[in-house]
C-alpha cells in the first residue's frame, strides 16, 4: 500500500490540476461566446455572395473567368485547418486522421497532392507523413480578414499558375459546443450550385458592368470570404471542445480526489490500528 504522505501529494498535485483545468475552461468559455458570435454573423454573408456568384455564373457569357476553368485534375492542394494550442480533446486528432484518410483515397486519383497547413497541431500531424507544401502558424489566435485575403491570394496564384488543378479545404465546421463536423469544401475551381429552373421563375437582371467584369471581382472575393469562414468556424471549433475537455478533466479530477481521499483514509486507519497493536503488545510483554 502507498504511504500517507506518496497520497497526500497525489491529492494536492491532482486539486492543482483541477485548478488549472477550470480556469481554462472559463477562458474558453469568454472567447467562445465572441468566436460563435462572428461565426453566426460570417455565415449569411458567404451564403449570400455564394447565390450572387452562382446568379452571375448561370448568366456568363463567351470566355470563362480563369477560376471557373475545369481542367483534367492531376495535382491537388489540400488546405488543412486546425488550432495552434492543444488541450482541446479531439479536436485536431480527427481533422488530421481525416486529412490523413483523404490523402490515402486521392492518391491513386492525382499524380501529385499538396499539402498546406494552417495551424501547427496539423503541420506537427502531416510533416512526418507528407510534405508540406507551406504551413501558416499563429493566424487563428486573433483571425482577421487580412490574413485570409493572403491565403486566397497564395491558392489563386499557384491555381492560376497551373500548380494544381484541383483546391480543397479542410475545416471544423462549428455545430454546437460538444459538436464540430469534419468538413471538405471545394475551392477551386469554383463549382456555382446547380438550381433547378423548373422550381423557379426566371428573372431576367441587367448587370452593370459586364458579368465578366463582375465576376472577375466577386470569384476572388468568394475565395476569401470562404476562406475567412472556415477560420472562424476553427476558431469557435477550437474553444467549444477546449471548454468541453476541460470539463471532463475537472470531472475526473474530482472522482480521483475523492478515490485519493478515500484511499489515504483508510491508509490512516490502517496505520492507527497498527500503531495501536504495537503498543498493546508492548504492554502486554512489560506486564509478563
Amino acid at each position: 500500500m502507498a504511504s500517507l504522505k506518496s497520497i497526500k501529494k497525489r491529492i494536492v498535485s491532482v486539486k492543482n490540476t483541477r485548478q488549472i483545468t477550470k480556469a481554462m475552461k472559463m477562458v474558453s468559455a469568454a472567447k467562445l461566446r465572441r468566436a460563435q458570435e462572428n461565426v453566426v454573423a460570417a455565415r449569411p454573408y458567404a451564403k449570400k455572395l455564394g447565390e450572387v456568384l452562382q446568379s452571375l455564373a448561370a448568366n456568363l457569357e463567351g470566355d470563362l473567368h480563369p477560376l471557373l476553368e475545369k481542367r483534367e485534375a492531376k495535382k491537388l492542394l489540400l488546405i488543412v485547418l486546425t488550432s495552434d494550442r492543444g488541450l482541446c480533446g479531439g479536436f485536431n486528432t480527427n481533422l488530421c486522421k481525416a486529412a490523413d484518410r483523404y490523402i490515402k483515397d486521392k492518391a491513386a486519383t492525382f499524380e501529385q497532392i499538396s499539402v498546406m497547413t494552417v495551424g501547427r497541431k496539423g503541420y506537427e500531424f502531416l510533416r512526418s507523413r507528407y510534405t508540406v507544401y507551406k504551413n501558416f502558424s499563429n493566424v487563428l489566435a486573433k483571425p482577421n480578414y487580412q490574413t485570409a485575403v493572403m491565403l486566397a491570394q497564395e491558392v489563386i496564384d499557384g491555381f492560376v499558375a497551373e500548380e494544381y488543378d484541383q483546391v480543397e479545404l479542410l475545416f471544423n465546421s462549428f455545430r454546437t459546443v460538444m459538436t464540430q463536423d469534419i468538413t471538405f469544401q471545394q475551392m477551386l475551381p469554383v463549382e456555382p450550385e446547380a438550381t433547378d429552373i423548373a422550381d423557379e421563375t426566371p428573372v431576367e437582371f441587367i448587370y452593370e458592368p459586364s458579368v465578366g467584369e463582375l465576376l472577375a471581382e466577386i470569384l476572388p472575393k468568394n475565395i476569401e470570404v470562404q476562406i475567412f469562414k472556415a477560420m472562424l468556424e476553427t476558431v469557435a471549433g477550437e474553444h467549444g471542445a477546449r471548454m468541453t475537455a476541460m470539463d471532463s478533466a475537472s470531472k475526473n479530477a474530482n472522482e480521483m480526489i475523492g478515490k485519493l481521499t478515500l484511499q489515504y483514509n483508510r491508509a490512516r486507519q490502517a496505520a492507527i490500528t497498527t500503531e495501536l497493536m504495537e503498543i498493546i503488545s508492548g504492554s502486554e510483554s512489560i506486564k509478563g
